[in-house]
Protein backbone atom coordinates (compact mmCIF):
# COMPACT_ATOMS: atom_id res chain seq x y z
CA UNK A 1 0.00 0.00 0.00
CA UNK A 2 1.71 3.57 -1.26
CA UNK A 3 0.14 4.90 2.51
CA UNK A 4 2.06 2.66 4.21
CA UNK A 5 5.49 3.28 2.53
CA UNK A 6 5.19 6.92 3.24
CA UNK A 7 3.98 7.17 6.67
CA UNK A 8 6.84 4.07 7.25
CA UNK A 9 10.89 4.48 5.63
CA UNK A 10 12.48 1.64 4.97
CA UNK A 11 15.16 2.15 7.06
CA UNK A 12 12.77 2.22 10.35
CA UNK A 13 10.53 -0.64 8.59
CA UNK A 14 13.93 -2.63 8.36
CA UNK A 15 14.85 -1.74 11.99
CA UNK A 16 11.29 -2.67 13.06
CA UNK A 17 11.84 -6.33 12.72
CA UNK A 18 14.09 -6.13 15.88
CA UNK A 19 10.94 -5.33 18.10
CA UNK A 20 8.21 -7.26 19.22
CA UNK A 21 5.02 -5.65 21.16
CA UNK A 22 4.69 -6.78 24.68
CA UNK A 23 3.12 -5.75 28.11
CA UNK A 24 3.44 -6.72 31.34
CA UNK A 25 0.28 -7.31 32.49
CA UNK A 26 -0.16 -10.18 30.35
CA UNK A 27 3.16 -11.84 32.55
CA UNK A 28 1.75 -10.43 35.67
CA UNK A 29 4.28 -9.09 38.19
CA UNK A 30 6.88 -11.24 37.86
CA UNK A 31 8.40 -8.79 35.21
CA UNK A 32 8.40 -7.59 31.19
CA UNK A 33 7.66 -10.21 28.37
CA UNK A 34 6.43 -10.58 25.58
CA UNK A 35 2.51 -11.62 26.27
CA UNK A 36 0.91 -14.94 25.90
CA UNK A 37 -2.36 -14.34 27.64
CA UNK A 38 -6.10 -15.46 25.82
CA UNK A 39 -8.08 -13.10 24.87
CA UNK A 40 -11.17 -13.19 22.73
CA UNK A 41 -10.59 -12.96 18.57
CA UNK A 42 -11.42 -14.77 15.74
CA UNK A 43 -10.15 -18.21 16.43
CA UNK A 44 -11.65 -21.20 16.60
CA UNK A 45 -13.24 -22.11 19.59
CA UNK A 46 -16.11 -20.09 20.29
CA UNK A 47 -16.37 -17.97 23.12
CA UNK A 48 -19.25 -15.35 23.23
CA UNK A 49 -21.26 -12.72 20.82
CA UNK A 50 -21.24 -8.95 21.10
CA UNK A 51 -22.37 -6.30 19.25
CA UNK A 52 -20.92 -5.42 15.68
CA UNK A 53 -18.39 -2.29 15.60
CA UNK A 54 -17.47 0.04 12.66
CA UNK A 55 -14.29 -1.61 11.28
CA UNK A 56 -14.99 -5.39 12.57
CA UNK A 57 -14.58 -7.90 9.42
CA UNK A 58 -18.14 -8.51 7.68
CA UNK A 59 -16.79 -12.57 7.33
CA UNK A 60 -16.85 -12.55 11.69
CA UNK A 61 -20.93 -11.69 12.12
CA UNK A 62 -23.47 -14.31 12.52
CA UNK A 63 -25.95 -13.68 9.97
CA UNK A 64 -27.66 -16.62 11.13
CA UNK A 65 -28.30 -14.72 14.30
CA UNK A 66 -29.17 -11.34 12.34
CA UNK A 67 -31.61 -12.99 10.50
CA UNK A 68 -33.74 -13.91 13.91
CA UNK A 69 -32.81 -10.53 15.47
CA UNK A 70 -32.90 -8.10 12.83
CA UNK A 71 -29.70 -6.76 14.63
CA UNK A 72 -25.91 -7.67 13.44
CA UNK A 73 -23.47 -9.61 16.04
CA UNK A 74 -20.06 -10.59 15.87
CA UNK A 75 -18.87 -13.70 16.89
CA UNK A 76 -16.04 -13.93 19.56
CA UNK A 77 -13.22 -16.52 20.14
CA UNK A 78 -10.27 -17.66 22.19
CA UNK A 79 -7.45 -17.25 21.26
CA UNK A 80 -3.83 -17.14 21.60
CA UNK A 81 -3.03 -13.54 20.98
CA UNK A 82 -2.01 -10.83 23.11
CA UNK A 83 -4.43 -7.86 24.50
CA UNK A 84 -5.99 -5.29 21.88
CA UNK A 85 -3.69 -2.52 21.36
CA UNK A 86 -5.53 1.09 21.62
CA UNK A 87 -3.15 4.07 20.13
CA UNK A 88 -4.31 7.03 21.24
CA UNK A 89 -3.24 10.02 19.60
CA UNK A 90 -3.98 13.60 20.92
CA UNK A 91 -5.18 15.27 17.70
CA UNK A 92 -5.39 18.79 19.77
CA UNK A 93 -4.77 22.34 17.90
CA UNK A 94 -1.40 21.65 19.44
CA UNK A 95 -0.10 18.72 17.52
CA UNK A 96 -0.47 20.13 14.39
CA UNK A 97 2.80 20.14 13.16
CA UNK A 98 3.69 17.60 14.71
CA UNK A 99 1.18 15.02 13.35
CA UNK A 100 3.03 13.55 10.69
CA UNK A 101 5.61 12.64 13.45
CA UNK A 102 2.56 11.19 15.12
CA UNK A 103 0.96 9.23 11.74
CA UNK A 104 4.36 7.99 11.41
CA UNK A 105 4.81 6.62 15.04
CA UNK A 106 0.73 5.26 15.15
CA UNK A 107 1.78 3.26 11.68
CA UNK A 108 5.03 1.72 13.11
CA UNK A 109 2.50 0.43 16.28
CA UNK A 110 -0.14 -1.16 14.00
CA UNK A 111 3.01 -3.10 11.96
CA UNK A 112 4.16 -4.43 15.24
CA UNK A 113 0.72 -5.22 16.12
CA UNK A 114 0.23 -6.94 12.56
CA UNK A 115 3.49 -9.00 12.85
CA UNK A 116 2.51 -10.41 16.46
CA UNK A 117 -0.96 -11.13 14.97
CA UNK A 118 -2.11 -8.64 17.57
CA UNK A 119 -5.64 -6.86 17.20
CA UNK A 120 -4.88 -3.16 16.98
CA UNK A 121 -7.20 0.35 17.32
CA UNK A 122 -6.96 4.14 16.54
CA UNK A 123 -8.41 6.89 19.04
CA UNK A 124 -7.97 10.55 17.78
CA UNK A 125 -8.55 12.92 20.64
CA UNK A 126 -9.84 16.43 19.02
CA UNK A 127 -11.79 19.46 20.72
CA UNK A 128 -15.16 17.97 18.51
CA UNK A 129 -15.10 14.14 20.01
CA UNK A 130 -13.07 11.22 19.50
CA UNK A 131 -12.71 9.69 15.95
CA UNK A 132 -11.91 5.82 16.51
CA UNK A 133 -11.03 2.91 14.46
CA UNK A 134 -12.17 -0.15 16.25
CA UNK A 135 -9.73 -3.05 17.36
CA UNK A 136 -9.22 -5.62 14.57
CA UNK A 137 -6.31 -7.77 13.05
CA UNK A 138 -5.06 -8.28 9.66
CA UNK A 139 -3.95 -6.18 6.47
CA UNK A 140 -7.71 -4.92 6.38
CA UNK A 141 -7.16 -2.83 9.47
CA UNK A 142 -4.19 -1.77 8.98
CA UNK A 143 -5.28 -0.14 5.93
CA UNK A 144 -8.70 0.91 7.45
CA UNK A 145 -6.39 2.80 10.33
CA UNK A 146 -3.85 4.56 7.88
CA UNK A 147 -6.94 5.58 5.75
CA UNK A 148 -7.89 7.31 9.35
CA UNK A 149 -4.32 8.56 9.75
CA UNK A 150 -4.16 9.84 6.38
CA UNK A 151 -7.58 12.28 6.78
CA UNK A 152 -6.75 13.06 10.52
CA UNK A 153 -6.24 16.79 11.16
CA UNK A 154 -5.58 18.48 14.42
CA UNK A 155 -7.65 21.10 15.60
CA UNK A 156 -9.16 22.68 19.28
CA UNK A 157 -8.45 21.13 22.63
CA UNK A 158 -9.08 17.52 24.20
CA UNK A 159 -12.69 15.99 24.57
CA UNK A 160 -14.48 17.23 27.54
CA UNK A 161 -15.49 14.58 30.17
CA UNK A 162 -18.46 13.75 28.59
CA UNK A 163 -17.14 12.94 24.95
CA UNK A 164 -14.61 10.11 26.76
CA UNK A 165 -16.73 8.19 28.68
CA UNK A 166 -16.99 5.86 25.86
CA UNK A 167 -13.23 4.94 26.31
CA UNK A 168 -14.14 3.33 29.55
CA UNK A 169 -16.57 1.05 27.94
CA UNK A 170 -14.33 0.04 24.97
CA UNK A 171 -10.63 -0.37 26.36
CA UNK A 172 -10.41 -3.74 28.27
CA UNK A 173 -9.13 -4.12 31.32
CA UNK A 174 -6.42 -5.98 29.72
CA UNK A 175 -5.60 -4.22 27.07
CA UNK A 176 -2.56 -2.01 26.07
CA UNK A 177 -2.55 1.82 25.36
CA UNK A 178 0.00 4.17 23.15
CA UNK A 179 -0.81 7.53 23.82
CA UNK A 180 0.76 10.02 21.56
CA UNK A 181 1.09 13.78 22.62
CA UNK A 182 3.18 16.64 23.38
CA UNK A 183 1.49 16.84 26.59
CA UNK A 184 1.37 20.31 27.37
CA UNK A 185 -2.53 20.10 28.30
CA UNK A 186 -2.72 18.77 31.70
CA UNK A 187 -5.86 17.24 30.35
CA UNK A 188 -3.50 14.36 28.71
CA UNK A 189 -1.44 13.72 30.97
CA UNK A 190 -4.44 13.34 33.38
CA UNK A 191 -6.12 10.94 31.02
CA UNK A 192 -3.25 9.05 30.83
CA UNK A 193 -2.84 7.97 34.53
CA UNK A 194 -6.58 8.19 35.15
CA UNK A 195 -6.66 5.64 32.32
CA UNK A 196 -3.38 3.32 34.83
CA UNK A 197 -5.33 3.83 37.73
CA UNK A 198 -8.25 2.21 36.58
CA UNK A 199 -5.82 -0.98 36.01
CA UNK A 200 -4.82 -0.16 32.26
CA UNK A 201 -1.33 -0.45 30.95
CA UNK A 202 -0.55 2.97 29.81
CA UNK A 203 2.93 3.84 27.62
CA UNK A 204 3.32 7.44 26.80
CA UNK A 205 5.13 8.91 23.93
CA UNK A 206 6.02 12.67 24.17
CA UNK A 207 6.57 14.49 20.83
CA UNK A 208 8.00 17.72 20.97
CA UNK A 209 9.72 19.61 18.37
CA UNK A 210 13.70 20.28 17.94
CA UNK A 211 12.88 24.35 18.48
CA UNK A 212 11.15 23.33 22.27
CA UNK A 213 14.99 21.46 23.00
CA UNK A 214 17.48 24.05 21.74
CA UNK A 215 15.23 27.57 21.21
CA UNK A 216 17.11 28.67 18.11
CA UNK A 217 15.01 32.28 18.15
CA UNK A 218 17.86 35.06 17.50
CA UNK A 219 15.52 38.15 17.55
CA UNK A 220 12.21 39.44 18.22
CA UNK A 221 9.79 36.61 17.99
CA UNK A 222 5.77 36.62 18.22
CA UNK A 223 5.15 32.86 20.02
CA UNK A 224 1.15 32.17 19.69
CA UNK A 225 -0.72 29.32 21.23
CA UNK A 226 -2.29 27.32 18.82
CA UNK A 227 -5.68 26.45 20.90
CA UNK A 228 -6.37 29.53 22.73
CA UNK A 229 -4.76 32.13 20.24
CA UNK A 230 -2.91 34.14 22.51
CA UNK A 231 -0.01 36.03 21.62
CA UNK A 232 3.53 36.64 23.16
CA UNK A 233 5.99 39.15 21.65
CA UNK A 234 9.36 39.11 23.04
CA UNK A 235 13.23 38.79 22.38
CA UNK A 236 14.40 35.17 21.76
CA UNK A 237 17.94 35.61 23.50
CA UNK A 238 16.53 37.61 26.42
CA UNK A 239 13.63 34.49 27.10
CA UNK A 240 15.88 31.81 26.35
CA UNK A 241 17.60 30.82 29.61
CA UNK A 242 14.36 30.82 31.60
CA UNK A 243 12.62 29.05 29.05
CA UNK A 244 14.49 25.76 28.98
CA UNK A 245 14.94 26.04 32.67
CA UNK A 246 10.76 26.38 33.12
CA UNK A 247 10.69 24.00 30.25
CA UNK A 248 12.87 21.32 31.53
CA UNK A 249 11.09 21.50 35.17
CA UNK A 250 8.00 20.64 33.54
CA UNK A 251 9.16 17.91 31.69
CA UNK A 252 10.63 16.40 35.08
CA UNK A 253 7.40 16.91 36.62
CA UNK A 254 5.61 15.23 34.13
CA UNK A 255 8.20 12.50 33.80
CA UNK A 256 7.83 12.08 37.70
CA UNK A 257 3.92 11.72 37.31
CA UNK A 258 4.03 9.10 34.81
CA UNK A 259 6.45 6.89 37.31
CA UNK A 260 4.52 7.28 39.93
CA UNK A 261 1.40 6.35 37.96
CA UNK A 262 3.19 3.76 36.31
CA UNK A 263 3.35 5.01 32.64
CA UNK A 264 6.28 4.40 31.00
CA UNK A 265 7.61 7.41 29.37
CA UNK A 266 9.60 7.84 26.19
CA UNK A 267 10.41 10.89 24.25
CA UNK A 268 10.07 11.58 20.16
CA UNK A 269 11.79 14.98 18.92
CA UNK A 270 10.46 15.64 15.28
CA UNK A 271 13.69 15.33 13.62
CA UNK A 272 14.66 12.28 15.02
CA UNK A 273 13.54 8.90 13.53
CA UNK A 274 9.74 8.10 14.44
CA UNK A 275 10.92 4.54 15.77
CA UNK A 276 13.32 5.92 18.21
CA UNK A 277 10.74 5.88 21.18
CA UNK A 278 9.17 2.43 20.21
CA UNK A 279 12.95 1.32 21.07
CA UNK A 280 13.34 2.75 23.90
CA UNK A 281 9.68 1.70 25.02
CA UNK A 282 9.70 -1.55 23.54
CA UNK A 283 13.33 -2.49 22.75
CA UNK A 284 14.44 -2.98 26.16
CA UNK A 285 10.99 -5.21 26.73
CA UNK A 286 12.49 -8.10 24.37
Amino acid sequence: MALSADLIPADVRYRLKALGLATRRAVGDRGIGTHASRSRGAGLEFAQYRAYERGDEPRQIDWKLYARSNRFFVREAERESPVALWIMLDASASMADRLPAARGVAACLAELALANGDRFGLLALRGDGLQRVAPASGTQARDRLQRMLATLEAGGGLPDEAMLAPLWERIGARDLIVMLSDFFDDAAAALATRLSDAGREVLAIEILKPAERDFPFVDGHVFRDPETGRELVGDGPALRDAFLMRFGEARAALHARFTAAGVACATLLTDQPVDTPLHVLFGRRA
